[in-house]
Protein backbone atom coordinates (compact mmCIF):
# COMPACT_ATOMS: atom_id res chain seq x y z
CA UNK A 1 0.00 0.00 0.00
CA UNK A 2 1.49 3.33 -1.08
CA UNK A 3 1.47 6.21 1.36
CA UNK A 4 1.03 9.82 0.37
CA UNK A 5 3.42 12.54 1.50
CA UNK A 6 0.74 13.69 3.93
CA UNK A 7 0.80 10.23 5.54
CA UNK A 8 4.54 10.32 6.19
CA UNK A 9 5.31 10.82 9.83
CA UNK A 10 6.46 14.44 9.94
CA UNK A 11 8.95 13.75 12.72
CA UNK A 12 12.56 13.04 11.97
CA UNK A 13 13.50 9.42 11.31
CA UNK A 14 16.51 7.25 10.66
CA UNK A 15 17.85 8.45 7.27
CA UNK A 16 17.33 5.27 5.26
CA UNK A 17 13.84 4.78 6.72
CA UNK A 18 12.84 8.37 5.89
CA UNK A 19 14.09 7.97 2.32
CA UNK A 20 12.16 4.71 1.96
CA UNK A 21 8.99 6.50 3.11
CA UNK A 22 9.63 9.35 0.65
CA UNK A 23 10.22 6.94 -2.26
CA UNK A 24 7.07 5.03 -1.36
CA UNK A 25 5.00 8.23 -1.16
CA UNK A 26 6.24 9.36 -4.58
CA UNK A 27 5.75 5.96 -6.19
CA UNK A 28 9.43 5.58 -6.97
CA UNK A 29 10.73 2.01 -6.96
CA UNK A 30 13.34 1.34 -4.30
CA UNK A 31 14.91 -1.46 -2.30
CA UNK A 32 17.02 -1.81 0.79
CA UNK A 33 20.53 -2.91 -0.13
CA UNK A 34 21.35 -3.24 3.58
CA UNK A 35 20.19 -1.69 6.84
CA UNK A 36 22.29 1.37 5.97
CA UNK A 37 21.72 1.63 2.21
CA UNK A 38 18.78 2.17 -0.10
CA UNK A 39 18.69 2.18 -3.88
CA UNK A 40 15.94 3.50 -6.11
CA UNK A 41 15.11 4.92 -9.51
CA UNK A 42 13.74 8.33 -10.38
CA UNK A 43 12.68 9.61 -13.78
CA UNK A 44 14.41 12.89 -14.59
CA UNK A 45 13.86 15.22 -17.51
CA UNK A 46 16.45 13.48 -19.70
CA UNK A 47 16.75 9.93 -18.37
CA UNK A 48 16.12 7.63 -15.40
CA UNK A 49 18.54 8.10 -12.54
CA UNK A 50 19.65 5.48 -10.08
CA UNK A 51 19.75 6.99 -6.60
CA UNK A 52 21.80 5.32 -3.87
CA UNK A 53 21.81 6.58 -0.31
CA UNK A 54 24.31 5.24 2.20
CA UNK A 55 24.18 6.02 5.91
CA UNK A 56 27.43 6.07 7.96
CA UNK A 57 26.24 6.19 11.54
CA UNK A 58 29.74 6.55 13.02
CA UNK A 59 30.17 9.85 11.11
CA UNK A 60 26.46 10.80 11.06
CA UNK A 61 26.76 11.37 7.30
CA UNK A 62 24.27 10.38 4.64
CA UNK A 63 25.93 10.05 1.25
CA UNK A 64 23.63 10.47 -1.71
CA UNK A 65 24.73 9.25 -5.14
CA UNK A 66 22.75 10.00 -8.29
CA UNK A 67 23.85 8.07 -11.37
CA UNK A 68 22.60 9.10 -14.83
CA UNK A 69 23.77 5.84 -16.48
CA UNK A 70 26.61 7.50 -18.35
CA UNK A 71 29.89 5.68 -18.80
CA UNK A 72 32.87 7.71 -19.91
CA UNK A 73 35.05 5.91 -22.46
CA UNK A 74 38.81 6.19 -22.01
CA UNK A 75 39.09 8.24 -25.22
CA UNK A 76 36.82 10.94 -23.71
CA UNK A 77 38.23 11.02 -20.15
CA UNK A 78 40.39 14.14 -20.58
CA UNK A 79 37.55 16.22 -22.04
CA UNK A 80 35.10 14.90 -19.47
CA UNK A 81 37.39 15.73 -16.54
CA UNK A 82 37.77 19.25 -17.94
CA UNK A 83 33.98 19.51 -18.16
CA UNK A 84 33.68 18.18 -14.58
CA UNK A 85 35.88 21.01 -13.34
CA UNK A 86 33.74 23.59 -15.16
CA UNK A 87 30.48 22.03 -13.96
CA UNK A 88 31.61 21.69 -10.34
CA UNK A 89 32.41 25.43 -10.28
CA UNK A 90 28.68 26.00 -10.86
CA UNK A 91 27.54 23.91 -7.88
CA UNK A 92 26.88 25.06 -4.32
CA UNK A 93 26.10 21.57 -3.02
CA UNK A 94 27.54 18.26 -4.08
CA UNK A 95 29.80 17.55 -7.02
CA UNK A 96 30.09 15.41 -10.13
CA UNK A 97 32.75 12.74 -10.35
CA UNK A 98 33.79 9.70 -12.37
CA UNK A 99 34.35 6.38 -10.59
CA UNK A 100 37.79 5.13 -11.50
CA UNK A 101 36.41 1.60 -11.68
CA UNK A 102 34.18 1.48 -14.75
CA UNK A 103 34.19 5.15 -15.71
CA UNK A 104 30.69 5.77 -14.32
CA UNK A 105 29.59 9.41 -14.07
CA UNK A 106 27.83 10.34 -10.84
CA UNK A 107 26.64 13.22 -8.70
CA UNK A 108 27.59 12.89 -5.03
CA UNK A 109 26.50 14.86 -1.99
CA UNK A 110 27.07 14.21 1.71
CA UNK A 111 24.59 15.42 4.31
CA UNK A 112 25.98 15.84 7.80
CA UNK A 113 23.18 15.15 10.23
CA UNK A 114 23.02 16.25 13.85
CA UNK A 115 24.05 14.32 16.91
CA UNK A 116 20.77 12.39 16.82
CA UNK A 117 21.50 11.21 13.25
CA UNK A 118 17.92 11.80 12.12
CA UNK A 119 16.65 13.04 8.77
CA UNK A 120 13.53 15.15 8.33
CA UNK A 121 11.10 14.80 5.44
CA UNK A 122 12.10 18.28 4.24
CA UNK A 123 15.79 17.38 4.24
CA UNK A 124 15.09 14.12 2.39
CA UNK A 125 12.97 15.84 -0.26
CA UNK A 126 15.47 18.66 -0.74
CA UNK A 127 18.45 16.29 -1.05
CA UNK A 128 16.77 14.02 -3.59
CA UNK A 129 15.20 16.84 -5.62
CA UNK A 130 18.50 18.79 -5.68
CA UNK A 131 20.44 15.76 -6.90
CA UNK A 132 17.99 15.10 -9.72
CA UNK A 133 17.83 18.80 -10.64
CA UNK A 134 21.62 19.06 -10.90
CA UNK A 135 21.83 15.89 -12.99
CA UNK A 136 19.09 17.21 -15.29
CA UNK A 137 20.77 20.61 -15.49
CA UNK A 138 24.13 19.25 -16.66
CA UNK A 139 23.12 16.05 -18.47
CA UNK A 140 23.13 17.79 -21.89
CA UNK A 141 26.67 19.11 -21.33
CA UNK A 142 27.99 15.60 -20.74
CA UNK A 143 26.14 14.34 -23.81
CA UNK A 144 27.58 17.19 -25.92
CA UNK A 145 31.13 16.19 -24.93
CA UNK A 146 30.65 12.42 -25.10
CA UNK A 147 28.52 12.13 -28.23
CA UNK A 148 28.46 15.57 -29.88
CA UNK A 149 32.24 16.08 -29.89
CA UNK A 150 31.92 19.62 -28.46
CA UNK A 151 34.74 21.02 -26.40
CA UNK A 152 33.93 21.25 -22.66
CA UNK A 153 33.44 25.05 -22.52
CA UNK A 154 31.10 25.05 -25.53
CA UNK A 155 29.22 22.02 -24.19
CA UNK A 156 28.60 23.74 -20.86
CA UNK A 157 27.57 27.01 -22.52
CA UNK A 158 25.14 25.16 -24.81
CA UNK A 159 23.66 23.19 -21.91
CA UNK A 160 23.10 26.26 -19.75
CA UNK A 161 21.19 28.25 -22.38
CA UNK A 162 17.82 29.11 -20.87
CA UNK A 163 14.86 29.09 -23.24
CA UNK A 164 13.08 32.43 -23.38
CA UNK A 165 9.34 32.75 -23.86
CA UNK A 166 6.85 30.02 -24.57
CA UNK A 167 6.40 27.75 -27.56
Amino acid sequence: MRTSEEDIDRDDAAPVEMLAQLFDARGWPCEFVSDDEISGEIQGSWTRYQLRCIWRSEDRVLQLLCLPDIRVPDAKRRQTFELLALVNEQLWLGHFDIWSNGGVLLYRHGLMLGDDGLLSLGQAQFAVESAVAECDRFYPAFQFVLWGDKNPADALASALVDAAGEA
